[in-house]
């Protein structure tokens, strides 16, 4: 975690972008979890809702909730990244975040499809503000989120 940084430019990109999307977070949500699945079928079983369940994925009440927290949390600790000087979550600790991604079986690799599928989510969401600036900054953010909870796991 250490030595990364997270300039005032990025925290611009990221914060101006968020402000967008906030208004459409839970069909944002809800879109990049669907890149999750279509990337990566087998992410669904880390969800016990899901394991069971028939009803189609766009339609599943607790994962258009599940998707439009994670969403926001995501969105909301890259917006704060800078200004708090670390990774900060709303709602949950780092230690539960990291405690239910290792009992869950989270892997290496999902943290990767899922840093895919958030960078696609906001591409489509912001088009007319996506540019590589913008990429490396909700990457770096990413990054150091995933770091953050992967030193409680």
């Amino acid at each position: 975690m250490e030595g990364r940084v997270f300039t005032e430019e990025q925290e611009a990109l990221v914060v101006k972008s968020w402000s967008v999307m906030k208004k459409n977070a839970a069909e944002l949500g809800l879109k990049f979890f669907l890149k999750i699945f279509e990337i990566a079928p087998s992410a669904r079983k880390v969800f016990p809702f899901l394991r069971d369940s028939n009803v189609p994925l766009e339609q599943n009440p607790k994962l258009k909730t599940h998707a439009m927290s994670v969403f926001i949390m995501t969105c909301e600790s890259a917006a704060q990244l800078r200004k708090a000087g670390k990774v900060t979550v709303r709602e949950s600790s780092l230690k539960k975040l990291g405690s239910v991604h290792h009992e869950s079986g989270v892997a290496d690799e999902h943290f990767e499809v899922t840093k895919y599928a958030l960078m696609e989510t906001i591409k489509e969401a912001v088009p007319e503000m996506w540019c590589p600036e913008m990429k490396s900054a909700w990457g770096e953010a990413y990054d150091q989120l995933v770091a953050a909870i992967k030193s409680e796991m």
